[in-house]
């Protein structure tokens, strides 16, 4: 009876200790609910967490110092009056873009530091920060 209790004591403690040791799947989680390791961001236009590597609209990035090439998704509204563009390398996780006026012109609002325009490029779009091609 006593060698049960301390084997049972002994094998409690642990999967104690292993809980406390394993990550836990979708553990990072944001504050929308979206498991960033499983590939998910959060989209301010459609109100859900999405994949953006699924995306119809995917642009690379052009003149890139870096070692690697990033790439970004574009999303559009129904209307097409709203495009959220996924900045990988930003503060925030996407960026609305307003269009302007009648034509195939998007922009961003004043409440970010950059300017963002989007604009169709071929047969596809492109993308300028502060009047500098970034991606298409």
């Amino acid at each position: 009876m006593k060698k049960t209790i301390l084997f049972s004591a002994m094998f409690l403690a642990t999967l104690i200790f292993a809980q406390k040791q394993a990550p836990v799947l979708g553990g990072d989680r944001d504050v929308h609910g979206c498991i960033g390791s499983a590939g998910y961001t959060y989209s301010q236009l459609k109100n859900n967490c999405i994949k953006t590597f699924n995306q119809k609209i995917k642009l690379k990035e052009v003149n890139s110092d870096k070692s690697y090439t990033s790439m970004t998704a574009i999303i559009f509204t129904k209307d097409m009056k709203k495009a959220e563009v996924f900045i990988p390398d930003g503060a925030a996780k996407s960026i609305i873009l307003n269009k302007d006026g009648k034509g195939k012109i998007w922009k961003s609002g004043t409440y970010i530091k950059d300017s963002y325009v989007l604009t169709p490029y071929k047969k596809s779009y492109q993308i300028k920060k502060n009047d500098e091609v970034v991606y298409q």
